[in-house]
């Protein structure tokens, strides 16, 4: 071994030959160099067998891979609430999975933490989008847009806590339907209304429930009660917890913890505990407390005008007046709605609760936030909770054993001999060629029964089989791969007739 290091001495032979001047002098400075090279390059060679009984192969927490048959239900939810969008008029937009940090900031009250900063990239700094609503606030204002009635889907990113079995994740996609502009009040409402009672109809969850209210009426109803304003976001978080714990332990928070005064959190009490239909908003209209507050009785008048619409929608009973709904997010300014799942107790022992599958509300201010000179455009929207409604699908897919195609080949070209494979190609390049889905084997000479048995695995209805006889004859057989039954057609009719057979099935 050489005194200069690890290497051998025929390494640095090798070196110093590479190294000396025309002069025949030796550059020190570089052999020290190429010394660290080397010792380097031997050190990156080493250290990826050294690591590697301690690496383990796995998706970051909060996300996963879906699988084909999985990729299958998903596109068919997909499909179904793209397809709603599309049938109410609305155009495809798409936003950057990041904007910028200063776009987001602000934005999501006490969530704001839960937003994925990026590290700095040539002096911008970054995040993943929390939600689709920002960016389209943010676009709206951006390109001067007063009016657009749009849908997007795509992935949103949160640092919370995950919890796979009920749906949430880190990563997960949401499917967002907006109206913009100024109208008159409640139609662009009632109609976001109706396309989530479509939806969910669609989709054949079961019975549901939209649960409404309104931050007008939220922070008139705080008011009445006697809380500060200074404790208006902080009490609403904690009536939002309502779905999940019991309003004993909701007040226990707000007392305790908030420094709420027992008899304040008793008033908010009478309220939140309150929900019906177009009768409970008659009812607050006449409650002696709420209806000395201006902006709750704005609230109120706006929720009477929404049923009066919902009624001519057929949907009145899908909708329950709620006033302990209060969602989060800090954008919202008037109507706002969450829609949960109504399970009976033998299907809550089967299933899991997922919390709300689709919600949204009214936020008139949020574009102004992005515009130079504060200008306005009143905005009203919905999103659909694909994660969770995706995990109940899943979970029945598996109670009932369902068997998923996850391709949808109409054909399959099969030989029963040898040396057919150029008939083959040019046979499924004609089939291809008139749109039809098609595969073969990628083999020259497969066995026929391999074939067929390819076939009942993959779902595949249809097989065209070529051989020497059929050659000669000018013919094709078409089989049946349910019945096994076969028919000959001459080779110039078969794309007519696969097609005919198509639509018929």
């Amino acid at each position: 071994m050489s005194p200069f290091g690890l290497l051998p001495m025929r390494a640095w032979a090798s070196l110093f030959s590479q190294v000396l001047r025309p002069s025949g002098l030796v550059c020190i400075r570089e052999v020290h160099f190429h010394s660290q090279v080397s010792e380097a390059v031997l050190t990156s060679q080493l250290k990826p067998h050294q690591e590697k009984s301690n690496f383990i192969i796995k998706t970051p927490k909060g996300t996963r891979d879906l699988s084909p048959q999985q990729m299958v239900v998903r596109e068919k939810i997909l499909d179904m609430v793209v397809g709603c969008f599309k049938r109410h008029g609305a155009k495809r937009l798409d936003t950057p999975a990041f904007e910028l940090k200063e776009m987001l900031t602000e934005k999501y009250g006490e969530d704001s933490g839960l937003i994925y900063d990026l590290k700095d990239q040539g002096g911008e700094l970054l995040s993943l989008r929390y939600d689709l609503t920002v960016p389209f606030a943010r676009y709206l204002a951006m390109y001067k847009v007063k009016k657009m009635k749009r849908y997007q889907v795509g992935k949103v990113w949160r640092r919370e806590s995950p919890t796979i079995v009920q749906g949430r994740y880190r990563e997960f996609c949401q499917c967002d339907f907006d109206i913009a502009g100024q109208f008159d009040p409640m139609i662009p409402d009632a109609e976001c209304l109706k396309i989530m009672c479509e939806i969910l109809s669609g989709l054949q969850l079961g019975d549901f429930l939209i649960k409404v209210n309104d931050r007008r009426i939220l922070d008139g109803m705080l008011a009445v009660c006697g809380v500060p304003e200074s404790k208006f976001h902080a009490i609403c978080t904690s009536i939002d917890k309502l779905d999940k714990i019991s309003w004993n332990d909701v007040r226990h928070e707000m007392v305790a913890k908030k420094g709420l005064a027992p008899e304040v959190a008793d008033r908010i009490g009478d309220y939140v505990q309150c929900h019906g239909g177009v009768s409970l908003v008659e009812e607050m209209f006449q409650d002696s407390r709420l209806s000395q507050n201006k902006q709750a009785l704005e609230g109120l008048g706006d929720l009477k005008l929404l049923f009066e619409y919902l009624t001519l929608f057929g949907i009145a009973e899908k909708i329950s007046f709620d006033l302990s709904l209060a969602r989060g997010l800090d954008y919202y300014t008037g109507v706002i709605y969450e829609a949960v799942l109504l399970q009976t107790p033998a299907q809550a022992e089967e299933s899991f609760n997922v919390g709300s599958v689709a919600a949204g509300g009214r936020y008139d201010g949020l574009v102004g936030m992005f515009d130079p000179r504060g200008h306005k455009v009143p905005c009203v929207g919905l999103s659909i909770g694909v994660e969770r409604i995706f995990a109940i699908l899943e979970q029945r897919m598996k109670t009932s054993g369902q068997k998923i195609r996850t391709t949808e080949t109409q054909v399959f070209v099969a030989t029963p001999q040898k040396n057919f494979l150029h008939e083959r190609l040019k046979l499924i390049s004609e089939l291809w060629d008139a749109g039809i889905k098609a595969e073969l084997l990628y083999k020259n000479n497969p066995k026929l029964l391999t074939q067929l048995h390819y076939c009942e695995q993959m779902g595949i209805p249809l097989v065209v089989i070529i051989g020497e006889q059929e050659l000669k004859e000018g013919v094709i057989k078409l089989r049946s791969v349910a019945s096994r039954e076969e028919v000959a057609i001459k080779r110039e009719n078969l794309v007519a007739e696969i097609q005919k057979t198509l639509s018929e099935s």
